[in-house]
């Protein structure tokens, strides 16, 4: 089989990423992995961390749209300004940072690949208030309008509706044409990578989705939406309770839980699964998947750090 290749942007410089790839690359990956990242950060930390990677340095872009001469990892490097290992969070690295996910997006448009993982990255420091997150990011990079963030596990996967969107504006983001948009991209997405139609439980906005106040979102916009959405003949039930949906035997019925916020459905999914998931987002022109964590500033050179979300982004990413 002919596997493309996995298009990997390292993300923060200062974060753990390094340490969990050089622990993930030993495992059976059959994608060729093309990296962007600094080389000389790469060595500076295997030194650190006493590791030992083997690369192919690509030199020439045009080699890899022919895909030639690909191996198990390869490289283009993206040159970064920091003498140590090992630093803080900083501004400084988000021209590295941009210029990785540049180089990325261009060889994507150029169909050498329709896979993409990223690393971790700060969205303060990086994305500062312009952008939700990467998710928002790589849409307007790609000038994608309809898209869904989803948290994946095999057993169980969550979409908020709103991302990484401040408490006091959630309830102004809820609309029809909102819901209906995340339905139908998940459901489209289920359908080409696992063949089926996906069940889906939809949560209130509000305890036990009442209200004290007049206006309602779980009867005037969130029912109404979802008894629009199974005429069309959608499989999805709600709205549900948050508090319950995620009892054993309520979750059990569904592929996918929307919620209305972000912590409303990825607290629950990371108490079930810890780092045995993996952020996708949907809609764009590719695949896009992440590690379900952060930079982790704390643990940077410890090499003490859990790789199971970087190794499930790849194997999600494998074929």
């Amino acid at each position: 089989m002919n596997y493309k290749p996995i298009i990997i942007v390292a993300g923060e410089p200062n974060s753990v990423f390094f340490e969990l790839f050089f622990k993930v690359i030993k495992k059976n990956i059959k994608s060729p992995i093309i990296l962007i990242a600094s080389k000389k950060l790469i060595l500076n930390q295997a030194k650190i961390l006493k590791k030992k990677i083997n690369f192919n340095l690509i030199h020439d872009l045009n080699s890899i749209k022919k895909k030639k001469n690909l191996k198990k990892i390869n490289l283009i490097n993206v040159e970064f300004n920091q003498s140590q290992a090992f630093g803080k969070i900083t501004s400084k690295s988000n021209n590295y940072i941009a210029a990785c996910f540049d180089m990325a997006i261009s060889l994507l448009e150029k169909n050498v690949s329709n896979k993409l993982i990223n690393g971790p990255i700060s969205k303060k420091t990086f994305l500062k208030n312009k952008y939700n997150g990467i998710t928002e990011y790589l849409a307007k990079k790609t000038n994608t309008k309809k898209f869904a963030m989803i948290i994946y596990n095999k057993n169980l996967s969550v979409c908020p509706l709103t991302t990484h969107l401040p408490i006091k504006y959630v309830s102004k983001k809820i609309n029809r044409s909102e819901i209906i948009n995340k339905v139908k991209i998940i459901n489209s997405f289920w359908k080409k990578k696992f063949n089926k139609q996906v069940k889906i439980g939809i949560t209130g906005l509000n305890p036990h989705c009442e209200s004290i106040d007049d206006f309602n979102e779980d009867k005037k916009i969130i029912l109404p939406t979802i008894k629009k959405l199974q005429k069309l003949k959608y499989n999805i039930e709600g709205p549900f309770a948050a508090d319950t949906i995620f009892l054993s035997k309520n979750r059990k019925k569904f592929d996918l839980i929307i919620g209305m916020y972000h912590d409303q459905v990825l607290t629950p999914i990371k108490t079930l699964f810890e780092y045995d998931a993996i952020n996708i987002t949907i809609g764009l022109p590719f695949i896009r998947v992440s590690p379900d964590h952060g930079p982790n500033e704390t643990m940077i050179g410890k090499n003490q750090s859990n790789y199971l979300s970087l190794l499930n982004s790849i194997k999600f990413l494998d074929f």
